[in-house]
């Protein structure tokens, strides 16, 4: 009898792990097909300009040439008609040079969907970089909310408490946004971890003294220092992802958003 015990205890246990195994090769094999379809994406629906925005140094246009001021604009162009024909839900994309961040963005129903689909809705534990269901469209708001997975492979938005350090804030001050509408610069002022349920997540759909005094502290909790001047009247992204240093535990960024002289990568004038 105690030997049909340890049997049975043993296939459970064998049973478990190949269970285990398998949901751990079907994930990886998910992560590995998101890499590959957002790697697709950026090559089929975004092109890279002679602009480096980022860095702020790329070839002037004959404008410039001749002493002009050559009119700022994003470095890479999207094609949003292309990307909007797959999933309406598609609302910008989201770059930073030098970084895995090249992504669409897309804005749900909800704040759970795209947890677990990718932008075109087809399922995948990656899911996508979305914007908070409760914000209002367009960036509206002088607080957007965007959130993205911490993805093991680097992905996503992984690299987002790499800005822990200052060096690294200093060779990336900058991110982009670009939508079909208008082209920003996400200029970037603090970056820190904090709880899933920390009033860092609140909505500020205008100016107000409340949102001055939630900048301030946004400021003071920053990893990072720097110089930037923040603007009462201005809008604002958050960019949120999971951290692993408590439970619920998120690292953020907080970027002021300045227009330039493009939508979608292409120029205004």
């Amino acid at each position: 009898m105690g030997k049909w015990i340890r049997r049975i205890i043993m296939l459970a246990v064998l049973a478990v792990f190949l269970f285990s195994v398998t949901s751990i090769v079907m994930i990886l094999r998910q992560y590995e097909e998101s890499d590959r379809l957002y790697s697709q994406i950026a090559e089929q629906y975004t092109t890279y300009t002679s602009r480096d925005g980022s860095q702020g140094a790329g070839t002037q246009d004959a404008g410039a040439a001749a002493g002009q001021e050559a009119p700022e604009a994003a470095p890479i162009s999207v094609d949003f008609q292309g990307l909007q024909a797959v999933n309406g839900d598609v609302c910008g994309w989201i770059y930073c040079g030098g970084t895995p961040i090249d992504y669409p963005v897309v804005r749900g129903e909800d704040d759970t969907f795209y947890l677990k689909h990718n932008y075109d809705g087809s399922y995948n534990a990656a899911g996508s970089i979305f914007v908070e269901a409760d914000n209002r469209p367009g960036f509206a708001d002088s607080n957007t909310i965007v959130y993205g997975h911490h993805m093991k492979n680097g992905s996503m938005f992984a690299s987002l408490d790499l800005w822990a350090e200052q060096s690294f804030y200093e060779e990336h001050p900058v991110m982009w946004l670009l939508t079909p509408e208008q082209d920003y610069k996400i200029v970037l002022f603090s970056g820190y971890t904090t709880s899933a349920t920390s009033d860092t997540y609140t909505i500020f759909e205008g100016p107000s003294q409340e949102l001055d005094a939630y900048l301030a502290k946004c400021r003071e909790q920053s990893d990072f220092s720097t110089e930037v001047e923040l603007d009462s009247e201005g809008r604002y992204v958050l960019l949120s992802t999971c951290a692993y240093v408590f439970d619920n535990a998120r690292y953020v960024l907080h970027g002021m958003l300045v227009p330039v002289d493009s939508a979608g990568g292409v120029p205004l004038r």
